[in-house]
């Protein structure tokens, strides 16, 4: 293989005219933006990040122990719980140190766990649990599960395994990244829920049964987030198997709930699948909304798909207009704009790391502020807060351990080196380990006024939290770029090590699962490779001169043909293995193609 330089790396695999605004945020790239107009670049100023020396030796705790080292310790406790107190199923009871399933009977906390595991560097237990779940797990199940989560979780935390498998050292497949039994476990928990796709409209179900598919009972009306979320990893599922469906499902419901945005731009909270009518109303960025608009600019970018972008720069601009008050983010009427519940929630607190990647750090930095005040109040954030009265929501009280300020804080620490956002690192370190803390694992807070407990350690403490808890302070982590400039963060991959892998920044799902962009397009790249090898057989058998009228161009699995070429421009696959065209380097019979051929 071809040794390129770090520079000639970055370039091979950098989305072209795009700063990719990923978790790869040590590498701020300042690429021309024209591509996708509307992401604005960070100053040059952010581009040299105070964050990558050292960390200071005043984060060391009064145990001795550095904010990295304790993080580890937290994970193996929660960890190590669920594995000697609730294995096989889903999820921890860390009251009772036993288990339950909640989302479907496989293993849920396991699999939401498997790539933590690795962003902690434990090799040797990534490899065996890859092995476990491949043993253990099976989908072909009756049971009735959440798309949704079974997306995010499921088929996200497989995805993830999947690709970070050469780093784990397992033994590899011949042309991976495109083929693997993580791939296979993945794409066969998606095509159970394929069924919920199966709509007039393209929206899909919110529940769907593993083997039996949808149920005639099953009620229609779902949240507009369990619409909206599914394009990071059904388009990673499509492009590494070369099956379109899973990508073409997802675009048709993402376009499908962008026709139904009221005529002052917003959308509601909950909509009937098959009326295409909103029963809840209410518009806003939280519980039931957020992750749709966090996978329209995540989307975006792992896509280069300008459509997606354009959806959420519309969105953006009413959600400014009618929603947001002294950086507060409100919930109103979808129709009308008028203010419906005045209270921040918990999920809201995605929203300043989600602004950051678009480079809008002025009003993330000041939302930022005003969701850690309430952090600072109560010691965790309240799943609902009353802003007019400064306080809790009658019966949302509870913190169940949720990662979204913990999220913001890793990418706007990030983004300005402010060492604000390692003080809210800190602070949840030691509110999670002083007020959840048991001997069987960590609990979900019931009431923060009190600091009573629930009987619950949901799979994603393990799958986010502690990831994100683990990231912000290690900022020369593979995942940021491995150091300056990526050093040694890249690895081979594809057919015969063709493609650059992990040297173009990972992209986290709404589950913390990191993607990389580039096996998509390298596998994209193969697929194109074994079509343009069945025309050129197709074309010897046909009679010069002829053509098959039914064959219709269409384009390869690993482009989008949603971004417009300018004048005179060649369309050239992002992301693809530095390789020569097919045509340049096959011959038939004898006779040699390239590209004048």
């Amino acid at each position: 293989m071809q040794v390129y330089s770090t520079k000639t790396l970055f370039k091979i695999v950098s989305l072209p005219g795009l700063t990719l605004w990923t978790h790869s945020l040590v590498s701020l790239w300042t690429h021309s933006l024209d591509s996708l107009p509307g992401l604005t670049p960070l100053s040059h100023s952010l581009v040299s990040l105070p964050c990558l020396t050292p960390l200071s030796h005043s984060l060391v705790s009064l145990s001795g122990l550095t904010p990295l080292q304790r993080i580890k310790s937290m994970f193996y406790h929660a960890y190590n719980s669920y594995l000697d107190n609730a294995f096989p199923y889903d999820e921890l009871r860390p009251l009772t140190c036993d288990g339950q399933d909640t989302w479907g009977s496989f293993s849920l906390t396991l699999i939401d766990a498997l790539d933590t595991l690795l962003v902690l560097g434990n090799q040797t237990e990534f490899q065996r649990v890859a092995s476990l779940l491949q043993d253990t797990v099976d989908f072909d199940i009756d049971v009735n599960a959440s798309v949704f989560e079974t997306n995010i979780r499921v088929v996200g935390g497989l995805l993830s395994a999947h690709l970070l498998a050469g780093r784990g050292g397992m033994d590899l497949e011949p042309g991976w990244p495109c083929s693997g039994p993580l791939l296979r476990m993945a794409e066969d928990a998606a095509r159970r829920l394929l069924p919920a796709f199966q709509t007039p409209s393209g929206l899909p179900y919110g529940t769907v049964n593993l083997q039996r598919g949808v149920s005639p009972t099953e009620t229609p009306v779902t949240c507009t987030a369990g619409v909206g979320t599914f394009i990071l990893e059904f388009s990673t599922l499509s492009r590494l198997t070369g099956d379109q469906t899973f990508e073409n499902v997802a675009l048709r419901a993402l376009r499908a709930l962008w026709g139904t945005r009221s005529d002052i731009g917003l959308v509601g909270n909950h909509i009937d699948i098959l009326s295409k009518k909103w029963v809840a109303q209410d518009a806003g960025i939280g519980a039931g909304v957020d992750s749709y608009f966090e996978y329209l600019v995540k989307g975006a970018i792992m896509l280069q798909d300008e459509e997606l972008l354009n959806m959420f720069l519309e969105f953006d601009r009413a959600l400014q207009n009618y929603t947001r008050f002294d950086d507060w983010y409100l919930w109103v009427q979808m129709h009308k704009g008028t203010v419906s519940m005045p209270v921040f929630q918990s999920l809201e607190a995605f929203w300043p790391g989600l602004q950051s990647l678009l480079g809008n750090l002025d009003s993330a930095v000041r939302t930022f502020q005003n969701y850690y005040s309430v952090w600072r109040q109560f010691g965790g954030l309240p799943e609902f807060y009353s802003i007019p009265q400064g306080y809790t929501v009658d019966k949302r009280e509870g913190y169940p351990l949720r990662p979204e300020l913990i999220e913001s804080a890793m990418y706007l620490f990030r983004a300005t080196g402010d060492h604000t956002y390692l003080q809210l690192g800190l602070d949840a370190l030691e509110s999670i380990e002083k007020i959840s803390k048991t001997p069987c694992g960590y609990a979900s807070v019931k009431d923060l006024r009190d600091h009573q407990l629930d009987n619950r350690m949901e799979s994603f403490f393990l799958a986010e939290t502690v990831k994100y808890l683990y990231l912000l302070f290690d900022p020369a982590h593979f995942l940021h770029g491995g150091g300056a400039e990526g050093d040694g963060s890249w690895e081979e991959g594809g057919e015969g090590g063709r493609c650059v892998l992990g040297a173009g920044g990972f992209i986290f799902n709404t589950e913390a699962h990191p993607l990389d962009p580039a096996a998509l397009y390298c596998c994209g790249r193969h697929a194109q490779d074994r079509q343009e090898l069945r025309d050129v057989l197709l074309g010897l058998s046909e009679p010069k001169g002829q053509s098959n009228p039914g064959r219709a161009e269409a384009p390869p699995p690993g482009q989008s043909e949603s971004i417009a070429l300018k004048p005179g421009e060649r369309k050239t696959p992002p992301l693809s293995c530095p390789v020569q065209p097919f045509r340049a380097r096959f011959s038939v019979l004898g006779q040699v193609f390239t590209d004048s051929t």
